[in-house]
């Protein structure tokens, strides 16, 4: 879209929003590679400014925005409730959206995109990587508060915006598929890859298995767990809000688990060539896990505390698995920024399984330790 149209429509989704004050600027805020963020200053009649965001949605990612929003709006609302009633602070403590004009929760412009608006959360800040280990357990902790704030919300009604978002057999049966078409005549370079992850076919249907047996619950889950999606208040330094909250839906508490040790536990880059460097951080693990069960209050099932590692480890391997697929279908899904940057992501994510399962004991005992 060119500046003057983006413009344009920026100005129309403003009209459409039920901002408080008179709108007097707005600018292009964070790094994100989905929407389009902008922040909007309104100015309010004693004098004092209100600063809202808004977000163009990419639609052509998340192709039902409509059952998206619905799973937002019920989401905050409930949250909002709760915090009220625990006599928080609910305009800090979750996102708050903001309606238009005509009392919806998204604006739908002349050419099909959609905006949506929510209320900015001041004096916090959201950091891209980990700068100590209080950041990862304030995370965590938030995280695992966000989990049980939702522990008795009844997960089945939301909509499942992206369909088998984690389950892993479904991406397995898929990743199969590929190898055995190749397209792009890659798979004889990456026989050591393929066999990897055929050899642990079987431990990626575990959770599922679990799941359909209703011996793991099924839960609200964000999706998405990194730490630049927690707010961290810049005076007292913990995490009071989750946001970016278009992946919740259904899922497993051990997969939003799972996903931040993936992430934020890896002594390396998610993409690090260098595999020597690449190792699970014991002490980020412990960290984490202790702040994650703090902030779950007791709200996890004995099996779902039981089944953290697993979750970890699985999370690992279907990233690494997704990585490959791309990779063998010509890298069209995953922003790739040189040649074989998808295979380097696979072999880093291969080689933290690796590493999890020669401490495998040891990741056990802390979550032992904590529960």
């Amino acid at each position: 879209m060119e500046r003057e149209q983006l413009c344009s429509k920026i100005a129309d989704a403003i009209a459409n929003m039920q901002f408080k004050g008179e709108v007097k600027e707005y600018r292009g805020y964070g790094n994100g590679h989905i929407n389009d963020t902008f922040l909007v200053t309104s100015l309010l009649e004693d004098g004092s400014e209100q600063r809202y965001i808004l977000q163009r949605m990419n639609h052509e990612i998340f192709r039902q925005p409509e059952e998206l929003m619905e799973n937002i709006s019920r989401v905050t609302g409930f949250l909002r409730e709760k915090i009220i009633r625990n006599q928080g602070d609910p305009n800090r403590e979750t996102m708050n959206l903001i309606t238009t004009k005509d009392g919806g929760y998204f604006y739908k412009d002349e050419i099909g995109s959609y905006w949506r608006a929510f209320l900015f959360i001041e004096r916090a800040t959201s950091f891209d990587q980990v700068q100590s280990p209080k950041d990862f357990y304030e995370s965590a902790v938030a995280f695992g508060h966000f989990q049980n704030m939702l522990s008795d919300y009844p997960a089945q009604t939301l909509h499942e915006t992206i369909p088998d978002f984690h389950n892993t057999p479904v991406r397995f049966k898929r990743f199969q598929q590929v190898v055995k078409e190749d397209i792009c005549g890659r798979a004889a370079g990456v026989q050591d890859e393929i066999r990897f992850y055929l050899e642990h076919g079987e431990e990626m249907g575990t959770t599922m298995r679990l799941l359909e047996s209703g011996r793991l619950p099924l839960r609200v889950t964000h999706n998405d767990t990194k730490l630049n999606n927690i707010m961290i208040d810049n005076e007292s330094g913990k995490g009071i809000c989750v946001i970016d909250l278009d992946t919740v839906m259904p899922g497993l508490s051990i997969n939003d688990f799972g996903d931040s040790i993936r992430f934020g536990a890896n002594t390396a880059a998610e993409d690090e060539q260098d595999l020597s460097r690449v190792s699970l951080d014991l002490d980020l693990f412990d960290c984490y896990t202790d702040g994650y069960l703090e902030g779950c209050c007791g709200s996890l099932t004995k099996k779902e505390i039981e089944m953290l590692p697993m979750g970890a480890k699985l999370m690992t391997m279907e990233c690494g698995m997704r990585f490959l697929t791309d990779y063998l279908e010509g890298d069209v899904y995953f922003k790739t920024h040189r040649p074989g940057h998808n295979l380097d992501r696979t072999r880093t994510q291969i080689a933290l399984v690796k590493d999890m399962e020669r401490k495998w004991d040891a990741m056990r005992s802390i979550v032992f330790k904590h529960s």
